[in-house]
């Protein structure tokens, strides 16, 4: 795991969602863009359809049991390697999809005493998912970023296929501004919650 306070914060960035049909490929590529355009992280892309996860099915939390899915720890294994997060945050019915819950829990230690921010998207831009997410997280000792990229409204519509399919770089200039700041706190919080993982160790 990467904690020590001289190396720079590594990112994984996460695709919440996993249908045939979804649309998060769009904001994840260009979140990704953006995070890996700067010099102060190294982000990767973690996509949920890459595991194979089972809905969660364990006599207990891995805060309290190993696991018994091979797949769970491979998750497990595969999140403890990175100093923070950034999800693509899609809005099911008020909230956030059930694979991205599902991928919440089957982890623990491994989210621990680490930030996170997000992208969102849909007719609110995900707000009322991503304030979910952000309840869950408090619950496995993470640590939000006030800011969060939000496409919502008239520029959701604007670049989602059934209605204006316009390339995300229409709407830009709408999201620069919010995306810089949610990684620069991002970058902020990875670089504290790493030296005091540090000191823990």
């Amino acid at each position: 795991m990467s904690t020590t306070d001289h190396a720079r914060p590594k990112i994984a960035l996460i695709i919440g969602t996993t249908r045939g049909a979804r649309f998060a490929d769009v904001p994840a590529q260009w979140m990704l863009r953006q995070a890996q355009s700067r010099s102060d992280i190294d982000v990767e892309l973690l996509d949920l359809r890459d595991f194979n996860l089972p809905m969660f099915d364990e006599v207990a939390s891995s805060a309290f049991a190993p696991s018994q899915s091979a797949e769970a720890t491979r998750w497990q294994h595969e999140l403890a390697r990175f100093d923070g997060f950034i999800f693509v945050v899609a809005e099911y019915n008020h909230s956030l999809s059930a694979v991205l819950k599902n991928a919440l829990d089957q982890a623990y230690k491994e989210w621990n005493h680490k930030p996170f921010t997000a992208i969102g998207y849909g007719g609110m831009g995900a707000a009322r998912a991503l304030e979910h997410l952000r309840q869950i997280a408090v619950e496995l000792h993470m640590v939000s970023t006030h800011a969060a990229v939000h496409i919502g409204g008239a520029d959701f519509f604007t670049i989602f296929p059934a209605v204006g399919n316009q390339p995300i770089e229409t709407i830009e200039q709408n999201l620069l501004g919010s995306a810089k700041i949610a990684l620069d706190e991002l970058v902020w919080w990875a670089k504290a919650t790493m030296a005091a993982r540090a000191l823990d160790a």
